[in-house]
C-alpha cells in the first residue's frame, strides 16, 4: 500500500464524479458531500488502491475513469460500506 497511491486516486476527478453517481444512485440526498466522504475510504481500500497503483504503473492516463481498473462493483462496494446513513 502506499500513501501517494491513495492520493493520487482519492484526488482522482474522473474517479470522484463515478463515486458522485453511485452516491446519487443510492439515494444520498446531496451526492457531491457525500461522495466527498466516500472517497477517501475507497481510495484507502486493499483492492482499489492495488488496481489505481497498477494502472498507473502501466502509465493509464485516466485509471480513475476506466472501468476496467477500478469497476463499477468496486465503487458501489465502497459506497455502501462508507455511506452514512440517511437522518
Amino acid at each position: 500500500m502506499s500513501y501517494s497511491t491513495i492520493n493520487k486516486c482519492a484526488h482522482d476527478t474522473a474517479l470522484l464524479g463515478r463515486v458522485t453517481a453511485a452516491c446519487a444512485a443510492e439515494g444520498a440526498v446531496a451526492p457531491e458531500p457525500t461522495a466527498y466522504q466516500v472517497i477517501w475510504p475507497l481510495a484507502a481500500a486493499s483492492d482499489v488502491e492495488a488496481a489505481y497503483a497498477s494502472a498507473l504503473a502501466a502509465e493509464n492516463p485516466d485509471p480513475g475513469d476506466d472501468e476496467s481498473v477500478i469497476t463499477d462493483g468496486m465503487i458501489l462496494a465502497n459506497v455502501q460500506a462508507h455511506m452514512p446513513a440517511a437522518p
